[in-house]
């Protein structure tokens, strides 16, 4: 009696061993460090590095390591003071070229990286960064998507050969004019069969027949979850040239975005990067002329000279179709005729009719997508930092016009699905859908991350320790093997947390302070119950056996619930409380774990298969 089958001994030592291993990185200090990177017109290799070295040297910075890997060279410093004082040289001797990220890297060995074992991320609460919390201009918003069905109702009804007065823009409302009541009507009928998401009356007053026009709720609702949406991709495509590792830009309430960049040391740097601008123009490809002949100084006229993201000269028409600022939505997907990466585009009313007209005259020609954008760059300039704009232009894509299209197209020839999303996203993300304002902000210091892990961890120590007393003396034996699964408990937790690559936040250990509770008491309901059937005077074995199947189900509808709690609280909270909710979830399943199984596979190793006499519990 009370004996695991094999298989189920070795499954606790492999979860076991499994554990260890994953948890092992987080045991690694992290130091200061820099990750430098190119931006897509140089590249990191060891001239790079040897220029750093040199740059570094000459200003009396000393570099701790500096590792090469993933077109990213990393720096590790001693303390944050020297990788502050080296940022501010690398800025000025590297120049726009490259991308300089302040962060925090673990000195985990290259075999435990090589299995994927890596430590959590860590908060900002216990990292130190930066908090931004953004507001967006719903109202804004609407009036702009108002303006938008302005045009197509004038291009509507010019289309339809329906006269009208004016199209006029009174709050949210679009007020359209007319002399006569029967062409009111046909235009009522019209407008409502192709704006479907209008809502339309017809009024008549002292200065004519009018029609009254208002976005309906549900797509007032649809237009602001796209503001939205649509400014979270351009913030976290704009937050990304940080290079701050992990950093988190998720929609808090309706209206607001937070932006958490956990590691970054640079409020002004995130400032500039979310003020920033960007655009994108459709030209025509110059195929008369060539480019060689450009890069030698000999640019036709109508022509200008550009480059693509590998750097090859490509010659474009000055001439304008359309612009980001006309583009209205951007997915990505495949051409159905021939199955290749493809990015729908819709336009508004006036650049559809513009690249109508250019498309039809220009078929079998190439088209390009330029992206522009202003990067800064920062000099010395008599002795004082100067931080300058610099405009960016470059060529993301190249595709031939198969047929005349308007106000929805594809753009083909891009290489991957990978390619197609990317561009999706800078077409959507070139500008802000509605403006945006900064109502908070927040700089924590890594000094203040500190004190949080340390106190956190001295709460994890203090608690385990007083049950660990509390059940070695109470339980003895039994409290001894119960401390041995809280300690697997923890491991565990941590193990799982590394695996995931999850975040841990100061709500996230309250959380695993919180399971260690949790755990325990579910061993002290097994003991007891063991207790119970000793004292009705059921044999050791039976005793044994009877108090882990009879305490299960307890234990397993105790769980059950706390369970459930911990999904409502990750689906509904928002930032600390879904924090609190993972670590709550993964604790509640690896302590059922080392409580049930780990515990019974360790007593049926003590008292199984044998005659025992007395319990030592």
């Amino acid at each position: 009696m009370n004996r695991y089958p094999l298989w189920k001994n070795l499954l606790v030592v492999v979860v076991v061993l499994i554990g260890l291993l994953y948890a092992l990185p987080n045991v690694f200090d992290q130091d200061p460090s820099m990750e430098i990177s190119g931006t897509r017109l140089a590249q990191v290799d060891s001239v790079t590095g040897d220029r750093i070295k040199e740059l570094l040297g000459s200003a009396g910075i000393v570099i701790k390591s500096l590792d090469a890997g993933d077109d990213k060279l990393l720096l590790r410093f001693a303390d944050s003071e020297t990788q502050l004082r080296a940022k501010e040289v690398l800025e000025v001797g590297l120049g726009s070229d490259y991308t300089i990220a302040l962060t925090l890297s673990t000195d985990v060995p290259g075999w435990l990286r090589g299995l994927g074992a890596l430590p959590m991320y860590l908060g900002l609460d216990l990292r130190g960064g930066i908090h931004v919390l953004i507001d967006v201009d719903m109202d804004a918003a609407i009036m702009q998507a108002v303006e938008r069905y302005s045009g197509d109702i004038r291009t509507l009804l010019r289309t339809e050969k329906l006269r009208y007065t004016s199209v006029s823009q009174k709050g949210e409302e679009l007020i359209i004019k007319f002399r006569d009541a029967g062409v009111r009507d046909q235009a009522l009928e019209v407008i409502g069969d192709e704006f479907r998401s209008l809502q339309t009356d017809a009024v008549d007053d002292a200065d004519g027949y009018l029609i009254e026009a208002r976005i309906g709720r549900n797509e007032q609702q649809a237009v602001r979850k796209f503001a939205l949406e649509q400014n979270i991709t351009t913030l976290r495509n704009r937050v990304n040239a940080l290079g701050v590792s992990e950093p988190v830009i998720q929609q808090q309430g309706d209206r607001r975005i937070v932006v958490q960049l956990p590691g970054a040391q640079d409020p002004a740097k995130l400032k500039e990067i979310l003020g920033a601008t960007a655009t994108l123009e459709y030209r025509l490809e110059d195929t008369e002329n060539s480019a060689e002949d450009a890069l030698a100084g000999r640019v036709p006229v109508g022509s200008k000279l550009y480059r693509t993201r590998d750097g090859a000269p490509i010659l474009l028409k000055k001439r304008v179709i359309v612009t980001g600022n006309q583009i209205t939505d951007a997915s990505s997907g495949f051409d159905q005729r021939s199955g290749q990466p493809a990015v729908f585009v819709s336009l508004d009313s006036q650049g559809a009719r513009r690249m109508r007209n250019v498309t039809t005259e220009n078929v079998n020609k190439p088209m390009a997508v330029v992206f522009i954008e202003s990067r800064s760059e920062t000099r010395i300039v008599n002795g004082e930092r100067v931080v300058r704009k610099i405009p960016v232009e470059e060529v993301i894509s190249v595709a031939n016009i198969l047929e005349p299209f308007g106000r929805r197209f594809q753009t083909t020839g891009l290489d991957s699905p990978e390619e197609a999303r990317d561009l999706a996203l800078l077409l959507r993300a070139g500008a802000l859908a509605a403006p945006i304002d900064i109502v908070e902000e927040r700089t924590i210091g890594p000094s203040l991350g500190q004190d949080n892990i340390d106190q956190g961890f001295r709460s994890v120590i203090i608690g385990l320790l007083l049950v660990m007393v509390f059940m070695a003396v109470y339980y003895q034996v039994f409290g001894l093997v119960a401390n041995l699964a809280l300690a697997m408990n923890l491991v565990l937790i941590v193990a799982v947390l590394s695996m995931l690559q999850a975040t841990l936040t100061l709500p996230g250990i309250a959380g695993i302070v919180l399971t260690v509770g949790m755990a325990v008491d579910a061993n002290v309901l097994i003991f007891e119950r063991i207790r119970e059937e000793i004292q009705i005077g059921n044999t050791p074995q039976a005793s044994i056996y009877s108090g882990y199947e009879k305490a299960f189900s307890t234990i397993v509808d105790a769980n059950i619930t706390t369970l459930i709690a911990a999904v409502v609280l990750f689906s509904f909270g928002t930032g600390p409380i879904k924090g609190f909710a993972v670590t709550l979830f993964i604790g509640i399943l690896t302590s059922m774990f080392t409580a049930i199984i780990g515990t019974r596979s360790v007593i049926n190793l003590i008292y199984g298969g044998r005659r025992v006499a007395k319990l030592a519990i």
